[in-house]
């Protein structure tokens, strides 16, 4: 830059280029002073681009409405990326419905913890509604006379019960008798005759089949087939029968009739039967085939009345009720009927409403034989047959089946002093001993 000139004692200063000149006050020669440049013009230095403030919302950049982002041309999703820029904002600015632009994971472990709270309420409920519903229904089963007149035997150890199968059509329309093919029979009869031993210490539970034509003393009728007690005398006199000739004491009842069989198996959905071999029978109107397979109400009933079809008649017919009653439990016992809340309800109120129990017959009499009866399916309860000599023994009420007094004896009085049994006693499996 040039020098500025020297001046004399009366010479002005010189205004330079560029600068406006400004008045100088009449002062001294050497008094200093101060020129004013605030009227020029800077050209302010370039702002440093400031970091966004991430308490503020995103500001959505204007594009063309056809103008396609780059970000979408790559695969990402602009959305995602200003969520992660801008982890706190809450709401996008932008049209109405647009996508939020922070992700779900603080919430996630928010919603799990509800979950944990809310799984322990619907478990207990659904317990809960598992022990209401069989409860609701015994409330509503009908009540029989079963306690026989006159002396009986002692009580002992275990519990034994009477378990029957009543071929009575009283309850069923015409049209039922004639779907079912029971035919129009009056009275009542036992189509099968069981006792349900439980132990009250160590060893299996046990089911004793006695054959409907068994030939045995009816207390004031002489002798007869087993099965005209129940027709002469109903529960009360076949319970003092048994009491009689077996010497154990019937701790409570349970009937079953003709209806109640199918309406317990529809409420299943069917159960699975094996069939041991073809089964063509029209008298219980069913034609099966030998295999395993699913049997409706009607056919399963006809199963386990069929006997002219069977070689070993009413022994044969006896296994198969058994085999049938445990099908009953296993298919009451699978998570397609425990777990669903229809079924489950249908099932514990038809079979409730398809049985009669004894006077004193309690709710747990109840459970002892159904799960005596689920046993018999998984060998955790034994399944016999009442020791017999003679399946076509001649009698004055005709042929009839004659049981081995001896080994009939012997088991009885094992029950009596509830000793524990692991196997089936010898004369126990249906097959006769004697001619």
């Amino acid at each position: 830059m040039p020098e500025r000139p020297t001046r004399g004692d009366d010479a002005r200063p010189i205004p330079q280029r560029g600068r406006p000149e400004v008045a100088r006050p009449d002062i001294d020669d050497d008094a200093v002073y101060t020129v004013d440049t605030r009227g020029r013009r800077r050209t302010p230095p370039p702002r440093a681009s400031r970091p966004a403030r991430t308490d503020q919302r995103p500001v959505r950049e204007q594009r063309p409405a056809r103008e396609r982002r780059p970000e979408a041309a790559a695969g990402r999703d602009p959305r995602r990326d200003g969520a992660a820029a801008h982890p706190d904002a809450r709401r996008p600015s932008g049209p109405r419905g647009a996508r939020p632009l922070t992700t779900d994971a603080p919430d996630r472990p928010r919603r799990r913890r509800r979950w944990w709270l809310v799984l322990p309420v619907l478990l207990v409920a659904w317990l809960a509604f598992l022990v209401f519903s069989p409860f609701h229904a015994w409330s509503t089963v009908s009540r029989v006379e079963d306690a026989p007149a006159g002396d009986r035997p002692a009580e002992t150890p275990g519990n034994t019960y009477l378990l029957v199968g009543s071929d009575s059509r009283d309850d069923l329309t015409p049209a039922q008798r004639k779907e079912l093919g029971t035919g129009s029979a009056e009275g009542r009869r036992t189509d099968s005759i069981m006792l349900v031993h439980t132990p009250s210490g160590g060893g299996k539970s046990v089911i004793i089949s006695i054959p409907r034509d068994s030939f045995v003393p009816i207390p004031d009728h002489g002798s007869n087939k087993i099965n005209a007690a129940y027709s002469i005398g109903g529960p009360q006199l076949l319970v003092r029968t048994l009491e009689q000739v077996t010497g154990l004491r019937i701790d409570g009842y349970l009937e079953i009739g003709f209806g109640g069989f199918a309406s317990v198996v529809n409420s299943l959905g069917g159960v699975d039967i094996c069939v041991p071999f073809d089964m063509d029978d029209p008298k219980a109107h069913i034609n099966l085939k030998k295999g395993c397979q699913l049997l409706d109400g009607k056919n399963a009933l006809g199963f386990v009345r069929a006997r002219y079809s069977d070689p070993r008649g009413d022994i044969g017919r006896a296994d198969r009720q058994r085999q049938f009653l445990a099908a009953i439990m296993k298919g009451a016992a699978t998570p397609a009927t425990v777990l669903n809340p229809f079924r489950y309800w249908s099932f514990t109120h038809t079979a409730a409403e398809a049985v009669g129990v004894g006077e004193d017959t309690s709710m747990k009499d109840a459970a002892n034989i159904l799960l005596a009866m689920r046993g018999a399916g998984n060998d955790s309860t034994l399944s016999l047959t009442v020791p017999i000599q003679d399946t076509a023994y001649q009698t004055s009420a005709g042929l009839a089946v004659k049981w081995d007094t001896e080994r009939a004896k012997a088991l009885f009085t094992m029950l009596r002093e509830d000793q524990p049994l692991e196997a089936p006693p010898a004369g126990t499996d249906g097959k006769p001993t004697g001619g």
